[in-house]
């Protein structure tokens, strides 16, 4: 298996943004400057539709979008025949009406392997700069792809040197996948292959984009917010709730990319969530950056995710840990959280390592209620039931 993943690591090294080299398990992060320029419509007559004030997202110059590619990816991304025992396929753990997440505190892999991490969103995730929960080295759609493919350590969907071959014939005896990567490769001699099926999975991945919520029709006049609504906005943006700091402009967070980016900060924060035995360790498994820096101060680091559809992407926090949003603001205002009981005992309101931001918040019932009442207008339901990031296999 190493021999096959090295290969397509080195095919996915030249989809990296800005052609720099990837290193998967790196231990590189802070900000690097990145050369774009705008994207318009690409030589293959591709032009993104976009929700206003919407960035034309950033696409690697060896994997243009293409609407034949997109239509692939998506076939592909619901396919269970893409996994190594054929029961689970990218769907499995992204599902649309929950914004692709899957409902679950952690992932299942397809072995049944329970993983210590909660499936993120793809809403807009064409926007992120970095992927995961702490990677800082995982810079594109078509590295990360891998992951859920090939990871061993936890096993997801368990494609391995046993079961390539078998997969890849999976698909050339289908009746449809044939045509589908023969019209989204033209003139390849073998389109059928694990570095086309990560390109057209990631270029399905970056049309999944989010940005038609009541709060986006409420800023162009097409809607008005309850007066909870609006009173939570302005508190979201307050000096007094700090939301806005970790979670802001058109995607709520703060990790943003896209084609005009100049300078790129990807930050990772500390909210002060563990802290075992008054250590500053995390459980097992879910140290943060620590895992690959190494470094004591990167402990419990996590990057901060968008806040668009986060009425429907319960359990929250990267251990899924946290079960309501009104659980979520109770954390944050006691500015970290105090386990009295069990393994993970300890008082994570005083981790070492926290970050400054997070520090207790005086807020009333009414104001969590508000806040609340803000957060669930960033949820769209078109996006949630789009057509066009439906499973084409649900007939079957």
């Amino acid at each position: 298996m190493q021999r096959f993943r090295k290969a397509l690591l080195a095919l996915a090294g030249t989809a990296v943004a800005g052609g720099a080299t990837l290193a998967l398990w790196g231990c590189g992060g802070g900000g690097v400057t990145v050369n774009d320029t705008v994207q318009g419509r690409s030589s293959n007559g591709w032009v993104w539709q976009l929700p206003a004030n919407f960035p034309t997202p950033k696409v690697p110059a060896d994997n243009p979008m293409s609407t034949a590619k997109v239509e692939l990816g998506r076939f592909l991304f619901y396919d269970k025949r893409l996994s190594g025992n054929g029961t689970q396929s990218c769907a499995s753990c992204h599902h649309q009406d929950k914004a692709f997440t899957d409902g679950r505190s952690t992932a299942v892999g397809s072995t049944g392997e329970v993983h210590p991490r909660n499936s993120q969103g793809l809403a807009n995730v064409a926007y992120h700069p970095t992927l995961t929960w702490a990677n800082p080295s995982l810079l594109s759609l078509e590295a990360q792809m891998q992951v859920p493919l090939f990871s061993e350590a936890p096993i997801e969907l368990g494609v391995n040197d046993g079961n390539v071959a078998e997969i890849l014939a999976r698909l050339s005896g289908d009746a449809r996948y044939p045509s589908l990567f023969a019209a989204a490769y033209p003139g390849v001699e073998t389109p059928i292959s694990w570095g086309n099926i990560t390109r057209a999975i990631a270029s399905f991945q970056r049309t999944l984009i989010s940005g038609n919520s009541r709060y986006d029709q409420f800023l162009q006049g097409k809607v008005t917010l309850t007066e909870s609504e609006r009173r939570g906005l302005d508190l979201f943006n307050s000096e007094k709730a700090e939301c806005f700091h970790c979670h802001a402009g058109f995607n709520f967070n703060d990790q943003v990319v896209h084609a005009s980016t100049q300078v790129l900060d990807t930050p990772f924060h500390n909210t002060g969530l563990y802290n075992l035995g008054g250590t500053g360790n995390f459980p097992a498994g879910n140290q943060g950056l620590f895992e690959l820096t190494e470094k004591p101060a990167d402990r419990g680091r996590f990057r901060a995710s968008s806040l668009r559809n986060v009425g429907v992407t319960a359990p929250y926090m990267h251990d899924g840990s946290m079960a309501t949003l009104e659980e979520v603001l109770d954390f944050y205002a006691a500015g970290g959280r105090n386990i009295t009981s069990g393994p993970n005992a300890g008082d994570g309101r005083a981790h070492p390592n926290k970050s400054d931001l997070i520090s207790r918040i005086d807020l009333t019932a009414q104001d969590k209620a508000d806040l609340v009442a803000f957060l669930k207008t960033l949820t769209d339901s078109e996006f949630l039931t789009n057509p066009k990031f439906s499973n084409p296999h649900a007939a079957e």
